[in-house]
């Protein structure tokens, strides 16, 4: 059965990475909850999407540039009053949950990797008892070299649009392989059938991500792909309750 992963804790029903959200996703009938992680500037690990607080908060600026506290003062727009999440308040909502982890090691404003972040996340995770619970993602080859250095925990390359039509599938398939990455998503937009075959045929496994709108998630459902990442995870488990054993309705 296609897996669903919760993107950022179902962003279009509950704002963008948001406390409510991810609680909620706690007790739905899916599999995963996406989510992406950043560091600060006193060592805390936040859970945000982007680098900076500016698109989906009241306050600004690069959150490795941040202390923890002036970054726990910012309010997520559209969350209900709430602020960012910890890496250790999430595991904590998590812990008594079925959902397992979907955690992207995200890059800086630069677009490089942080330096030693790697470590700390899979640290952490460790600590509150949720690695053994956590797949890892990124569309940095160098953040899944670091994993792969770090720990034995799945692996999935994130390829974006632009890089699967410069490099062409073939190609991803030999970076997969060269750096042992088991698993890749692409854009549901750019998946079909025949693009998902060559990657099955060379044994990685297929997945999609920014399945947000009915037509993107049957899509996913009708491919069968490994799993898909939806901002609408309601939805998804609805239109999946649908195609389990009766087909699309």
């Amino acid at each position: 059965m296609t897996r669903i992963a919760s993107h950022r804790g179902g962003t279009l029903e509950f704002g963008d990475s948001t406390p409510q959200g991810f609680a909620a996703t706690a007790g739905m009938a899916l599999e995963e909850v996406e989510f992406d992680v950043h560091p600060t500037a006193d060592g805390a690990i936040v859970v945000h999407h982007d680098p900076t607080l500016d698109a989906t908060t009241d306050s600004s600026g690069a959150i490795a540039e941040l202390t923890l506290a002036a970054i726990k003062s910012a309010t997520i727009r559209y969350g209900a009053g709430a602020n960012p999440l910890t890496l250790e308040e999430l595991c904590a909502i998590y812990a008594p949950s079925h959902v397992g982890f979907r955690c992207e090691i995200k890059p800086g404003i630069d677009g490089m990797p942080y330096e030693d972040f790697v470590p700390r996340v899979v640290s952490v995770l460790a600590q509150h008892g949720m690695l053994e619970r956590t797949a890892f993602s990124s569309f940095l080859v160098r953040s899944l070299d670091e994993l792969a250095r770090a720990t034995a925990r799945p692996r999935l390359w994130l390829v974006s649009p632009p890089v699967l039509r410069q490099l062409g599938a073939e190609t991803v398939i030999e970076v997969a392989k060269a750096h042992g990455i088991p698993e890749v998503g692409v854009h549901i937009d750019t998946a079909d059938l025949a693009l998902q075959d060559v990657f099955v045929s060379a044994g990685i496994d297929f997945g999609c991500w920014a399945a947000h709108h009915r037509e993107q998630i049957d899509k996913a459902l009708s491919l069968q792909v490994k799993v898909f990442t939806t901002d609408r995870p309601t939805l998804a488990i609805a239109r999946r309750n649908g195609f389990h054993g009766k087909g699309a309705a």
